[in-house]
Order: C-alpha cells, then structure tokens, then sequence
C-alpha cells in the first residue's frame, strides 16, 4: 500500500487537495481532524488537559478553549510542548488504527494530511512520498483571515510556529503550488499527481 504524506501551511488548501485524493480512490487520514476530535467535548484528550492546565482551558461544554490554548501555547514554548505530549500521542494511536482498517480493506493509497510532517522525523520515515501544497504567506493569511475569527498577528504566530517555507519545500518529493489556482485546475494538478502515483 502507498502511503503518501501531505503537508502544508495553514490557509495553503491542503484539506481541499486531501478531498481531491479521496475522490481518486486514496484513504485520507486527517491528523487536524482527529486532533479536533481529542479535544472536543468528551475528547480523550480533555481530563488530561484540564489535569496539566486547570479547569479554565475547558469550556462550558467541556471542550478545549481553543482561543485560550492559543495564546498559551504562543507565548510559552513549554506549554505548546506540554499539550502536545498529551494530544501528539492519541492523535498517533488513532491514525495507526485507520491505516490498520486501510490495510485490511486492501487499499491502494493512504494519504496522511499532517500539518508538521516535515517536522517530525518520525513522519518523514512513515511515508513512501512527500506532497507538499505551498503558496506565499500573504495568500495564507488571506484565506485564514477569510474563514476564520483569528486575526493578522494570530495568522502571523501560526505560520512562524510551523516549519518555514523553504524547508518543506527542501523535504518534498512533489510540489503543488496553490496560490492562483482556480478550484478546476487544483483539481487537474491533484489528477496528475494521483495518475503518477498510480491512482
């Protein structure tokens, strides 16, 4: 089975190319979307938050308070790293039992949508190739500031929080560059890669 990782900046459409691989026959595995899920309310992820961090990083509901967890993490390097020892690995676990379930149902392709792949070393050995969909930081903050309550300087903390441009790009095996294109040719782009890749 191929195992594909794909990466990106935040606002680069990486989710939208994930959608375009789903729809050529791949399995995505969408570490962003498992993370969400560990920390939703009833999260696996939300006891052991509120027993590192205190009960005010839990909302009402009993979620993370995302916006608070933001501002913690960009301003202490230690906190981001205490979060991550307790969201990294559920998100690991759980990944592992989807491409399991992929393996069994013998699919061809497993596409892993992992925001800091390039920075982890451990899944740069996972996967056989590295996708990465890049545009210029402008055009990130663009879209994010488009569809998202975060404003400039928050946009700003993310992109410097997550490997700079050139190393990913340094670590790809296949670059999609997105920064003009209109959904009908991202789309054309993503077949063509999926065609090299035997989807």
């Amino acid at each position: 089975m191929l195992r594909l990782g794909l990466t990106g900046g935040i606002g680069s459409g990486k989710t939208t190319v994930a959608g375009f691989f789903r729809a050529h026959g791949a399995v995505v595995i969408d570490a962003d979307v498992l993370s969400r899920q560990a920390t939703a309310s009833g999260g696996l992820a939300i006891e052991p938050i509120r027993s590192e961090f205190g009960a005010d990083y839990i909302t009402a509901d009993g979620a993370l308070d995302r916006a608070k967890m933001r501002q913690a993490s960009f301003s202490d390097a230690k906190a981001r790293a205490r979060l991550e020892a307790i969201v990294h690995p559920l998100v690991g676990r759980e990944t592992a039992r989807l491409e399991a379930e992929a393996v069994a149902r013998q699919a061809r392709c497993v596409v892993f949508d992992v925001p800091l792949l390039v920075e982890s070393q451990r899944w740069r050995q996972r996967v056989d190739r590295i996708i990465v969909v890049d545009c210029p930081h402008e055009v990130q903050i663009e879209r994010v500031m488009a569809r998202n309550a975060l404003s400039h300087e928050d946009i700003r903390r993310i992109i410097d929080s997550q490997a700079p441009r050139l190393q990913r790009l340094r670590a790809a095996d296949v670059v999609i560059f997105n920064a003009t294109l209109s959904m009908e040719c991202l789309a054309s782009e993503v077949s063509q890669v999926a065609l090299r890749f035997g989807l």
